[in-house]
């Protein structure tokens, strides 16, 4: 009855249009409090439901849908997008896909990372077990990256037995990588096996693992671990020389960022880290037995790699299965550093260093190129030499460089023309080539000198030196091995004449591409799906490798310039694919966010909803 009082007072108060409205609002509000006191309710009519992810495998693919709920995330196995693709199609999400069986059940087991053990009672030696411990911990160490910030604890007991039958060795081109893979469960327990010839093979199969596993839930919930329970793979690599190149000579790089790489590729299966160490530009070793050139040849004193830690490298690659192959480019690519000859008594061992206009006297600036007549410019060489074979293992390869000679830089400099004259060498393209040769000679006899013998694996960047035509004249096929970067039907012909080849060509491989005109940028699939050519005699191509040179480069974005692209070429080279690029997609997509999880900055390669609609935007 208040409210018919009041009304009847503002109408006759103000018999107006305004007081029509007043009422009117009045007799509204009346109504909504007066139905809301009567139900008790005081919020909206209906609560609206969340809608969540959730994935299903359907024929091999991982179909995306949004389903209601009450709570915000999906935090159930079918929430997990990860998960789906762990047992999802052949291969699940493994990269690279094994080569020779695989098969992966549907199901997937809870674990936890404390009940995890390994038994290695089974392994060839004492060094191979003392490997494997440390190879496990890098494991464990990479499934607590999937457990940021927590995983919840779990009861199931996880046995990991891994049996080896050589006794330890240093990797090699000869190492056998292959090793089998089993997955299975047995009450409360979850038994994995891995069975290899090396250390090598079976760090393999404990990759491949890691790869079997995934999470589920959420930060907020805690996340829970996961692993396909029904595994059997046997696999084995195609190509023994699996690489990335990295040039730290026109840009620093922190041994951090180097060991960072180093982790993406174990965990891609890339085994050679080709490191470009040196060149014009800078010579950031500090080496005990040739201390002037890292003080004349760093860029400062902070952008140095000192002696241990290029030990210490060494020993952090091994355990991820990785070679590091240590370049020290000449005779081109060589100034700064050497620069000090002349003022301590040895002449000069460098000419051209910073000489200008450089495009008259080398391909780049700075131009520096090593004094091919000077005996004190091999003596220094053997010095740098002798320290490197310290800390490589017994036989391993190294490079030399070799590549981009310019002879008019010899040819403008009057001792060595001089010098020339006297020794009846025309000053012609073939008597400089003949120099170029001499000096490779002299090198490598200063090598064999300080490693005590001649076994030794040397590899050369394709040059003038190596065209077909000329190479036999001028270098030993059965020392030289021959890194071939230009010219796409060049590696076909080296082997068809006998000579050892690794594939880096620039066309496909430079990674540096499309960085600066007029190159042209080559995206993963590009490079996954270049073929590697047929040859009369397979065991001479040794594989590839992608290559990050530094002049458009620095720390602040290597990392998206080579990742994931340089693991294009790791399912090429360990898989030699018949299918394309496109098949691989959303595995590769899926290590894309691997290697992201691991601590890697890589280049997104398709928009954020094409990676969860899988096979909604492939051409």
């Amino acid at each position: 009855m208040a409210i018919y009082h009041f009304v009847y007072f503002v109408l006759k108060r103000r018999k107006t249009m305004a007081g029509c409205a007043l009422m009117a609002g009045v007799m509204l509000l009346y109504l909504l409090v007066h139905r809301n006191a009567a139900s008790g309710y005081d919020g909206p009519a209906e609560q609206t439901p969340y809608f969540v992810k959730s994935y299903k495998c359907i024929n091999n693919t991982c179909i995306f849908r949004k389903v209601p709920s009450t709570e915000k995330e999906n935090n159930g196995l079918d929430g997990s997008i990860d998960v789906c693709r762990l047992t999802c199609g052949r291969y699940g999400s493994l990269w690279p896909k094994p080569t020779v069986d695989t098969t992966i059940g549907k199901s997937v087991i809870e674990f936890g990372i404390d009940n995890v053990k390994f038994d290695t009672s089974k392994m060839a030696d004492q060094l191979s077990r003392e490997y494997m411990s440390e190879a496990s911990q890098v494991f464990i160490s990479s499934l607590k990256t999937l457990c940021i910030p927590n995983c919840v604890s779990n009861a199931i007991t996880s046995i990991i037995s891994i049996t080896t039958s050589n006794p330890f060795d240093y990797i090699k081109l000869t190492t056998n990588e292959s090793y089998s893979l089993k997955i299975n469960t047995e009450g409360n327990s979850l038994f994995i096996n891995i069975e290899a010839k090396t250390v090598y093979g079976a760090r393999n199969g404990l990759e491949t693992l890691r790869q079997l596993v995934a999470t589920y839930g959420s930060s907020l919930s805690e996340k829970k671990l996961v692993m396909a329970s029904d595994v059997q793979i046997s696999d084995r690599p195609m190509y023994a020389y699996r690489g990335f190149m990295l040039d730290t000579a026109r840009h620093y790089f922190p041994m951090s960022t180097i060991k960072r790489h180093i982790d993406a590729m174990a965990h891609s299966k890339l085994n050679v880290f080709h490191w470009h160490a040196t060149d014009s530009h800078s010579f950031p070793l500090d080496l005990p037995s040739a201390p002037l050139m890292s003080k004349y040849g760093a860029y400062s004193p902070d952008e140095k790699y000192s002696f241990q830690e290029i030990k210490d490298l060494l020993r952090y690659a091994l355990v991820r299965g990785v070679r590091i192959i240590i370049e020290i480019d000449s005779p081109a690519h060589a100034g700064n550093g050497w620069q000090w000859g002349k003022e301590f008594g040895f002449g000069d061992m460098a000419v051209c260093v910073d000489k200008g206009p450089w495009r008259k006297y080398c391909v780049q600036p700075p131009c520096g190129q090593l004094n091919p007549i000077n005996t004190n410019t091999y003596k220094w060489l053997g010095k740098i030499y002798k320290d490197l074979i310290k800390l490589l293992p017994k036989g391993e390869a190294f490079h030399m460089g070799g590549d981009e000679v310019a002879l008019n830089c010899w040819n403008t400099t009057t001792e060595i023309t001089d010098w020339m004259k006297y020794n009846n060498l025309s000053l012609d393209e073939e008597g400089y080539l003949n120099l170029w040769s001499q000096f490779h000679t002299n090198s490598l006899t200063e090598y064999d000198k300080e490693v005590g013998d001649d076994n030794s694996d040397i590899i050369v960047w394709s040059s003038g030196l190596t065209e077909p035509e000329i190479i036999e004249k001028y270098l030993d096929k059965k020392r030289f091995t021959v890194e071939a970067w230009e010219g796409s039907n060049i590696p076909v012909e080296l082997v068809k004449l006998g000579y050892k080849v690794i594939i880096a060509l620039k066309d496909v491989y430079y990674l540096d591409h499309g960085f600066w005109y007029p190159t042209n940028y080559h995206t993963w699939k590009q490079i996954y799906d270049n073929r590697i050519p047929k040859v009369d005699n397979p065991n001479l191509l040794l594989g590839a490798e992608t290559c990050m040179w530094s002049e458009y480069v620095d720390d602040n974005a290597v990392d998206s310039k080579v990742w994931p692209r340089a693991a294009a070429l790791a399912e090429r080279l360990w898989s030699n694919p018949t299918t394309n690029a496109q098949s691989a997609e959303y595995r590769f997509l899926q290590h894309r966010e691997r290697l992201v999880s691991l601590g890697l900055k890589a280049d997104t390669v398709t928009p954020e909803w094409c990676y969860f609609h899988e096979g909604m935007c492939t051409l």
